[in-house]
């Protein structure tokens, strides 16, 4: 049986697809293997041996529920290698190697799964880093939501490179890859059918060769951190109370998209507190802010690159750190946690 036999006209996943037999076994063969193939994963173990690594190891999960599973600019296939890659790169590493589960329900259509994956095999051969392994479940209709992904990812950190929030301090500059905002408004226009003039499209991509330039140009980078669910905001705030210090933002420096801006504005929507999938905040010493802004603005996904902010003086012992912001007017606001969820299942 071919991958058109598998794939044909109405076919969708069926509960034999999860049995552990003859069905399992083809969509395996024809749909991932076909798709993911690679050295580690062709060895066909049910664990991947891989090479010895040279450094520490970095090892990240992510489950992906995001809906819709397609979207402006992606699908939960190649986010869902996406945003493993950038976990991994977060912490200065280098990926190595990604692992897959897929959680399938009853009546998913095949063809839908075929394209997913082809999408996810594609991201990860771009990345240049191979899915050695992963794992197929099939459950009940409604049961699920057509179909989740979980991603683990593993990464070398290179010596001399400690990336952490315990390293924040005083003075530091708060850079920012690139617009705000981007995934989260393709993600609402697809779900609500909204049309905002011009095509919004997710900023989904893998960030780990923008940072491996970084580290190597800078190793005593502080704190990198990609800014997904609950946007900057969240992500600064957690950054401030981690370390204890308030972190002053200039909001007239924070790049964000004039569509993303007037779609926000439309309906209500803080572009802080947006989802993004393909930014990543640095926070490094003054000095290295310039070089540093002019690696990320080498890459496509840097181009829009600005500082956007500076670390202040440490709170009082016993005091969490605040984010706070320079208004376009002059004035001066705290960025507050966002409450709630302003656009739940989006990654």
């Amino acid at each position: 049986m071919t991958a058109q036999d598998l794939i044909r006209p109405g076919a969708v996943i069926e509960m034999a697809h999860g049995g552990g037999g003859r069905a399992t076994a083809r969509l395996i063969r024809q749909i991932f293997a076909r798709h993911f193939a690679n050295p580690l994963l062709d060895q066909g173990h049910d664990a991947a041996v891989l090479p010895r690594p040279v450094g520490r190891i970095v090892m990240t999960t992510d489950a992906h529920v995001v809906s819709p599973l397609t979207f402006p600019g992606g699908d939960i296939g190649s986010l869902s290698v996406h945003g493993t890659l950038n976990d991994v790169a977060c912490g200065g590493a280098w990926p190595i190697a990604l692992s897959a589960a897929f959680i399938i329900e009853e009546g998913f259509p095949l063809a839908d799964l075929d394209r997913i994956a082809a999408s996810m095999g594609a991201a990860a051969r771009s990345a240049g880093v191979p899915i050695a392994t992963g794992d197929t479940k099939v459950v009940e209709r409604g049961h699920g939501d057509g179909v989740y992904i979980t991603t683990t990812g593993i990464g070398v950190v290179p010596d001399g490179v400690e990336i952490s929030p315990q390293r924040i301090r005083s003075g530091q500059a708060v850079l920012l890859s690139g617009t705000v905002g981007d995934h989260g408004i393709a993600i609402l226009s697809r779900r609500q059918g909204l049309e905002f003039g011009t095509g919004i499209q997710s900023d989904s991509a893998a960030l780990h060769r923008m940072v491996a330039d970084m580290v190597a140009a800078v190793p005593g980078i502080a704190v990198l951190r990609d800014p997904t669910r609950g946007g900057l905001s969240a992500t600064l705030n957690e950054l401030a109370e981690a370390s204890g210090h308030t972190i002053t933002l200039n909001e007239a420096a924070i790049p964000i998209r004039p569509e993303v801006a007037g779609a926000c504005e439309m309906l209500g929507l803080d572009p802080l507190h947006i989802a993004n999938e393909g930014k990543m905040i640095c926070i490094c010493a003054e000095e290295d802010a310039e070089p540093l802004l002019t690696i990320m603005r080498a890459h496509p996904q840097g181009g829009d690159a600005a500082r956007i902010g500076t670390v202040g003086d440490a709170a009082a012992p016993g005091t969490p750190g605040l984010l706070r912001m320079t208004t376009l007017i002059g004035g001066m606001r705290i960025v507050d946690w966002l409450a709630g969820e302003q656009l739940p299942r989006i990654c």
